[in-house]
């Protein structure tokens, strides 16, 4: 993740109107950010990535959180009230061009899967909910596969 990225999470951070929002803003952010880097065909070095990333989560919103929390925070309801903000949408959108906004639900849904196979409960409620509102690939406005590598 080098310093632009950085530089553009902590500015989608601090359009939250509370510090509680803005933490919730830094982690929806970062996540996207995060899941994003996954989708290529190069191995990757989880180690150095989390490692990385967690260096950046450390100074920038202090102890306590992980590049873990952050994607365990995305994979349940108080995402949700995130993602539909339209503060936050406008943000990421302005700041984080990295990530296509249609990519949100397939990255999403990505998570929710890896939560799922990890922790084997059941993953209905509020994320999948909105994840099954949204365009299905191949649908005006929705990512294809192809869009998301």
């Amino acid at each position: 993740m080098d310093s632009v990225v950085k530089e553009n999470i902590l500015a989608v951070t601090r359009c939250g109107r509370t510090a509680e929002e803005g933490v919730a803003f830094f982690r929806v952010a970062l996540g996207l950010h995060y899941l994003t880097g996954l989708m290529t065909s190069e191995a990757l070095d989880f180690k150095l990535i989390d490692k990385d990333f967690n260096r950046f989560i450390y100074h920038a919103i202090g102890k306590g959180h992980s590049i873990t929390s952050v994607l365990q925070f995305m994979s349940g309801e108080k995402v949700v009230p995130v993602i539909e903000s339209k503060r936050f949408m406008d943000a990421f959108t302005a700041h984080c061009p990295q990530v296509p906004p249609n990519t949100i639900p397939f990255l999403l849904s990505l998570n929710l899967g890896v939560a799922k196979n990890i922790s084997k409960v059941d993953i209905g409620g509020p994320l999948l909910d909105w994840i099954e509102r949204q365009p299905t690939p191949g649908q005006e406005g929705a990512p294809l596969p192809s869009d998301v590598l």
